[in-house]
């Protein structure tokens, strides 16, 4: 299992957005390099990242989430067509980033 893992749940829906297209990147000192994709499941989780075993350690990095491509699949207008949320790793462990996702707002937080 990576030690970066995320979940999108779609609270105007009041379930698990599926089929949302999500990248994971890393910052460079010039640039930011992709480190994996993947798309949510059923249960709103991105099952197994294209190259998890390749993420590397501590550094800053971007989650960024294809919302409107979502959203566009249900017919619903929405106000963001992507999000990305920045985060620091700086020790082992876990980084869980989940995000509750509406059409007009979107929120997160570190999970467990």
């Amino acid at each position: 299992m990576s030690r970066i893992t995320t979940h999108v749940l779609d609270t105007s829906r009041g379930r698990p957005a599926d089929g949302v297209k999500v990248t994971l990147c890393r910052m460079q000192v010039d640039r930011w390099e992709i480190v994996a994709r993947g798309r949510t499941n059923a249960d709103g989780r991105v099952g197994d990242w294209a190259a998890a075993d390749g993420v590397p350690g501590n550094g800053i990095y971007i989650i960024r989430f294809e919302t409107k491509d979502y959203f566009d699949i249900w017919g619903t207008p929405s106000f963001y067509p992507f999000v990305e949320v920045y985060f620091e790793v700086t020790a082992d462990g876990h980084y869980h980033i989940p995000l509750l996702l509406s059409p007009y707002g979107y929120s997160t937080y570190r999970g467990s």
